[in-house]
Order: structure tokens, then C-alpha cells, then sequence
């Protein structure tokens, strides 16, 4: 069978089972990349339409790795060159591209709720890749993916979310995925990096980055978004560095096993030390990985596990 939902949009829409059947998927997808020949044509004759708006090197990449491990045809599409920059919209570019036979759209986009007007402009199937500071669900699939190869579980487990949450379209697809696979959230950061709706999330809040680490089964650690940033959230990087900063000291406060992912890319110095995003702690390198096997799930059953 393929998916309950049509489209993947943002976790918190997304049923519970679906969410189970893509990342089991996912696991016996990634035994593919280990294979000489990686190379299923199990998607040959599907119609993969790449629409980055925004940039992006990993979900791009990875996508696009994934459509042609699979089979599928992609079609490349990007802001810089496109009928966009005449001034058509958004809208007719989706129609423009939908007649051209694409069977499903992959959209990263700036503005929150882009995909979502994709799914109700266009019949073929949507997957969000990112949309403003909404969602980005194929990272937080990923994310969940990585802590169930390393601990067999989420149920149970205390996963703090650490770093630029008022801007983090990634935070809030982990704090809704994390909670239907039944972990307890929690969620630290400056004041000023906490979104006003954040007490309306399944999650603890914490400022005190020492208070938060206590007793947590993984960090998932986010990059500071300068490029989002148009007020002064904090005095200085050094200053956010000192007090939100995981470096080995924060370290000796949190338990031996705890997993340090980061959705990257990474800020070394910033938001993490070398020494931890190199430490035998880091799972960071297995989420690129799981995150290919993601999105080869997702697109095997959103085009072809219906059939199956």
C-alpha cells in the first residue's frame, strides 16, 4: 500500500502511520546505497519536478540523487533563469510545469505556505522541501530515521532541540514528528529565539542551555540563520557561543551516550565545536546518508507504492 496522505506537506498533518511506513521504507531503501550498482528503475517513466526557489545544497542534492537511483526523470528548476524573473507567478509556472507531464513537484520555497498552495493549484503530488520557517518534513523524517538506527526507539527518549528556533521551519517538523513516535521534546534557546506561538507546541521550554542538557537521549542542534535575521537577536556570536554554544564543557553535564545531530550546514565555533561535531557522539555524517534514504522512500511510495 502507498501513504494515507497525497501530498507531504508538515508532520503535524501527517498521520502517525505514514510517518512509521516512510522511515521503515526508508531502511530497506538504504540497503540499495550500499549496493555496487545503485540502481533500482523502479520509477521509470515518472515525471520529478525539482522547483528550488530557495537555495539549497543538501535536500536538492539529495532528491535528485534519490529520482535517479530510482528511475525517474528530473526535471531541474531554479528562480535564476526562469519565467519567474519575467514576472510570471508562481501559479502559472505550477500549471506551466504540470502540462509538461510532471507527476510530482518537490518545492523549496521562502514563503510559509507555499507548498500547500501547490497542493491546491496542481493534481500532481507535492512534497514539501521547505517552505519559509513553516516545515520541512523530509528533514525531520531524516532526524527520526537516524535516532531509531541508534536506539531502536523513539518512544520514551528526551530529544532537546537546541539553537534558532524562531526561524527553524526544521524545529517545528521534529517537535510534531518526534511527538507522535511518543518522545518527550524539549526546546532551548535565547529569548529572542523562541517563536511568541511556542507555549501552543508539544514541548518544555528551556533558557538555561545547563537545565536543558540533563538527562537527554540526543541534541539536534540548529544553525544560526543570519540570512533570516533582520533585528539584533543577540548581542554577538561569541556571546551566543558562551552561553548556547555545545562544546566538550557543555558536554561533561550531559549523559555519555547522548547523539548530537545537526541538520547543517554547520557553523563550527558558533554553535558547535569541531571537537563535537567530530566526536564520537555525532551522528551528523548518518543523517546525510538516511536523509537519501528518505526521500527514496517518500518518492517510491508517493509514485509507485500504490501500485505495489
Amino acid at each position: 500500500m502507498g501513504l494515507i496522505s497525497k501530498n507531504l506537506i508538515d508532520l503535524k498533518s501527517t498521520p502517525k502511520s505514514d510517518i512509521n511506513l516512510i522511515i521503515d521504507t526508508a531502511f530497506t531503501q538504504k540497503e540499495i546505497l550500499s549496493r555496487s550498482v545503485k540502481k533500482v528503475p523502479i520509477l521509470k517513466g515518472k515525471s520529478v519536478c525539482t522547483m528550488f526557489i530557495e537555495n539549497s545544497t543538501r535536500t536538492k542534492n539529495s532528491f535528485e540523487t534519490a529520482c535517479k537511483i530510482l528511475g525517474a526523470d528530473v526535471i531541474g528548476f531554479s528562480k535564476t533563469g526562469s519565467s519567474i524573473n519575467k514576472g510570471e507567478s508562481y501559479k502559472d509556472t505550477l500549471l506551466t510545469l504540470e502540462a509538461m507531464g510532471v507527476d510530482l513537484f518537490i518545492i523549496r520555497h521562502f514563503a510559509s505556505g507555499s507548498s500547500d498552495f501547490a497542493a491546491k493549484t496542481v493534481k500532481s503530488k507535492i512534497v514539501n522541501a521547505g517552505d519559509g520557517m513553516h516545515a520541512h518534513p523530509t528533514q525531520a523524517l531524516l532526524d527520526m530515521m537516524t535516532l531509531i538506527e541508534h536506539r531502536g526507539s523513539i518512544e520514551g527518549m528526551t530529544v532537546l532541540i537546541l539553537g534558532d528556533v524562531y526561524h527553524s521551519r526544521v524545529a517545528r517538523s521534529n517537535i510534531w514528528g518526534l511527538n507522535k513516535l511518543g518522545a518527550k521534546v524539549r526546546i532551548c534557546a535565547p529569548m529572542t529565539l523562541l517563536p511568541a506561538e511556542i507555549n501552543s507546541f508539544p514541548c518544555e521550554v528551556y533558557t538555561d542551555l545547563r537545565e536543558a542538557v540533563k538527562g537527554v537521549d540526543a541534541i539536534n542542534i540548529l544553525r544560526i540563520q543570519l540570512e533570516r535575521m533582520n533585528a539584533g537577536y543577540f548581542s554577538s556570536i561569541y556571546e551566543y557561543n558562551r552561553f548556547y554554544g555545545i562544546d566538550t564543557d557543555i558536554f561533561k553535564s550531559v549523559p555519555k551516550d547522548t547523539l548530537i545531530l545537526h541538520p547543517g550546514p554547520i557553523n563550527r565555533g558558533v554553535e558547535i565545536s569541531s571537537a563535537i561535531a567530530d566526536g564520537p557522539n555525532s551522528v551528523i555524517v548518518n543523517q546525510v546518508t538516511n536523509g537519501l534514504a528518505i526521500r527514496m522512500a517518500i518518492l517510491y511510495l508517493m509514485l509507485q507504492g500504490e501500485n505495489r
